[in-house]
C-alpha cells in the first residue's frame, strides 16, 4: 500500500473517532500540516470528507454511500433484519446487530427503542471494544491469539465506575461470557444503561455477528434486562439457523457397567 493511501485511510479512521481539526489530525498522523491538508483536500474532492464553517472535518457523502453498500452486501444483516425488528417490537427496547472486522466492532443494524430515553449509537460507527456486550461476544468468537492481540492493544478509558480498564480482566470476562453463551454491559459504558448480548453463528460454526438489547435503568433494573435473555437467545438461535448453522449434537452419555 502506498504511503499516501495509508495516511489517507488513517485520517478517515481518526475523523470517525472524533479527531476533526487540521492541527489535531496532523499531530495524530505525525506529519506536517501541509501534507495532511493535501490529503484532506483530495478526500474532500472525492466526497469522502466534508469541511464545516469552523474548518473541522467530518465524513462525507461518498463514505456513507460506501458504508451502506457494504452493509447491504452482508448476508447476516438481511437475514437478521426481520428477527431483530420482531425482538424490538416484542421488548420495546433498543436492539443492535454488530459485526467484527479488522480489529474493530461495528454496529451494522439497529432497532430504536420506544422509550423517550435512548442509547446513542449509529449504524456504521464502531462500538467500544471493552464496554459493550456485543464486543465481548464478538471478541469471544476470535482465535485466542487474535483475541489477545486485539485486547492487549486497547487503550482503556474509564467511562463509569464499572468500566473494565485492564486487559487481563477483559480477557477473563470474555472467556466467562463465551462459556455461558451471552455477555453483558452492566452500566460499563453509560451509568444509566444495561445491555445483554448473544452470538449469531454462521454455517461454519464461527461467531459471525452479535445481537444485543439495551435498556435504561429507569425503564428496567439490571435483573429485568437479564430477564430478556430468553427472548434474545431465541432470536439469535433463529438467525443462526437461517444462516445455515447446525448446533452440534449433545455428547452421548458414557456407557455404564
Amino acid at each position: 500500500m502506498s504511503q499516501s493511501l495509508s495516511r489517507a485511510l488513517d485520517l478517515l479512521r481518526e475523523i470517525v473517532s472524533g479527531t476533526n481539526s487540521l492541527d489535531a489530525l496532523a499531530a495524530t498522523a505525525g506529519v506536517h500540516k501541509t501534507t495532511v491538508l493535501r490529503l484532506l483536500n483530495t478526500l474532500e474532492e472525492h466526497g469522502f470528507v466534508t469541511r464545516d464553517a469552523s474548518f473541522r472535518y467530518h465524513l462525507g457523502r461518498a463514505m456513507f454511500e460506501l458504508t451502506q453498500t457494504a452493509l447491504d452486501e452482508q448476508d447476516v444483516r438481511g437475514v437478521a433484519a426481520p428477527h431483530i425488528r420482531a425482538l424490538g417490537a416484542a421488548t420495546g427496547q433498543t436492539v443492535h446487530l454488530a459485526a467484527y472486522e479488522g480489529g474493530s466492532v461495528f454496529y451494522i443494524d439497529k432497532v430504536e427503542s420506544r422509550q423517550p430515553l435512548r442509547m446513542y449509537s449509529r449504524v456504521g460507527l464502531p462500538a467500544s471494544l471493552y464496554a459493550t456486550g456485543v464486543a465481548k461476544v464478538l471478541l469471544g468468537g476470535l482465535d485466542e491469539a487474535e483475541r489477545r492481540r486485539v485486547v492487549t492493544g486497547i487503550v482503556f478509558e474509564r467511562y463509569t465506575d464499572k468500566t473494565i480498564t485492564d486487559a487481563d480482566a477483559l480477557l477473563a470476562e470474555i472467556e466467562r461470557s463465551t462459556e455461558r453463551g451471552w455477555a453483558e454491559d452492566h452500566e460499563e459504558h453509560e451509568s444509566f444503561m444495561n445491555c445483554v448480548a448473544a452470538p449469531v453463528f454462521g454455517p461454519d460454526g464461527r461467531v459471525t455477528a452479535a445481537v444485543s438489547i439495551s435498556v435504561p435503568t429507569m425503564v428496567l433494573p439490571h435483573s429485568g434486562v437479564r430477564a430478556l435473555l430468553p427472548q434474545l437467545l431465541a432470536t439469535t438461535t433463529a438467525i443462526s439457523a437461517e444462516l445455515g448453522y447446525a448446533p452440534p449434537s449433545p455428547a452421548e452419555a458414557p456407557a455404564t457397567a
